[in-house]
Protein backbone atom coordinates (compact mmCIF):
# COMPACT_ATOMS: atom_id res chain seq x y z
CA UNK A 1 0.00 0.00 0.00
CA UNK A 2 1.36 3.56 -1.30
CA UNK A 3 1.78 6.32 1.99
CA UNK A 4 1.69 9.90 1.22
CA UNK A 5 2.40 12.57 4.00
CA UNK A 6 2.53 16.31 3.35
CA UNK A 7 3.98 18.34 5.76
CA UNK A 8 3.64 22.19 5.95
CA UNK A 9 6.29 24.17 8.65
CA UNK A 10 4.61 26.59 10.38
CA UNK A 11 7.30 27.65 12.72
CA UNK A 12 10.67 27.14 13.93
CA UNK A 13 12.93 28.45 16.34
CA UNK A 14 16.43 26.93 18.01
CA UNK A 15 14.64 24.46 20.41
CA UNK A 16 11.35 23.11 18.23
CA UNK A 17 9.56 23.39 14.83
CA UNK A 18 5.76 22.97 14.26
CA UNK A 19 4.24 21.38 11.09
CA UNK A 20 0.94 20.51 9.50
CA UNK A 21 0.32 17.14 8.64
CA UNK A 22 -2.12 15.27 6.55
CA UNK A 23 -3.07 13.94 3.43
CA UNK A 24 -3.81 17.01 1.37
CA UNK A 25 -3.71 20.50 2.33
CA UNK A 26 -7.32 20.51 3.33
CA UNK A 27 -7.24 18.27 5.76
CA UNK A 28 -4.31 18.92 8.15
CA UNK A 29 -2.79 18.46 11.94
CA UNK A 30 -0.76 19.78 14.03
CA UNK A 31 3.13 18.40 15.61
CA UNK A 32 5.98 19.96 17.24
CA UNK A 33 9.26 18.35 17.48
CA UNK A 34 11.21 19.51 20.27
CA UNK A 35 14.35 19.61 18.96
CA UNK A 36 16.66 19.48 22.18
CA UNK A 37 14.51 16.00 23.74
CA UNK A 38 14.21 14.33 20.37
CA UNK A 39 10.46 13.71 20.94
CA UNK A 40 7.12 14.87 18.74
CA UNK A 41 4.04 15.67 19.90
CA UNK A 42 0.52 15.68 17.80
CA UNK A 43 -0.67 19.41 19.24
CA UNK A 44 -3.74 18.67 16.60
CA UNK A 45 -5.54 15.90 15.53
CA UNK A 46 -6.77 16.14 11.58
CA UNK A 47 -9.84 17.48 11.63
CA UNK A 48 -11.78 14.89 9.73
CA UNK A 49 -12.59 11.76 11.67
CA UNK A 50 -12.73 9.33 8.67
CA UNK A 51 -9.04 10.13 7.87
CA UNK A 52 -6.85 8.37 10.45
CA UNK A 53 -4.63 10.93 12.38
CA UNK A 54 -2.62 8.32 14.38
CA UNK A 55 -1.73 7.33 10.60
CA UNK A 56 -0.29 10.30 9.57
CA UNK A 57 1.42 11.61 12.29
CA UNK A 58 3.81 8.47 12.60
CA UNK A 59 4.76 8.82 8.83
CA UNK A 60 5.31 12.56 9.34
CA UNK A 61 7.07 12.09 12.95
CA UNK A 62 9.26 9.66 10.95
CA UNK A 63 9.82 12.58 7.89
CA UNK A 64 10.89 14.90 10.19
CA UNK A 65 13.23 12.25 12.26
CA UNK A 66 14.96 11.93 8.85
CA UNK A 67 15.39 15.71 8.74
CA UNK A 68 16.75 16.13 12.16
CA UNK A 69 19.53 13.29 12.03
CA UNK A 70 20.41 12.76 8.41
CA UNK A 71 19.94 15.68 6.99
CA UNK A 72 21.82 17.72 9.94
CA UNK A 73 18.70 19.50 11.41
CA UNK A 74 17.31 21.16 7.92
CA UNK A 75 13.75 21.49 7.88
CA UNK A 76 11.90 22.57 4.82
CA UNK A 77 9.20 24.73 4.43
CA UNK A 78 7.34 21.71 2.41
CA UNK A 79 7.79 18.47 2.44
CA UNK A 80 6.66 14.75 2.29
CA UNK A 81 6.88 11.44 3.10
CA UNK A 82 6.58 8.75 0.67
CA UNK A 83 6.51 5.00 0.76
Amino acid sequence: MASYVLLLKEFESKDAVIYRFGPNENSLGKMELNKLTRKVTEIEAIPDENIPSKFYFDRAAQRLAVCLIREGGVFPERTAFES
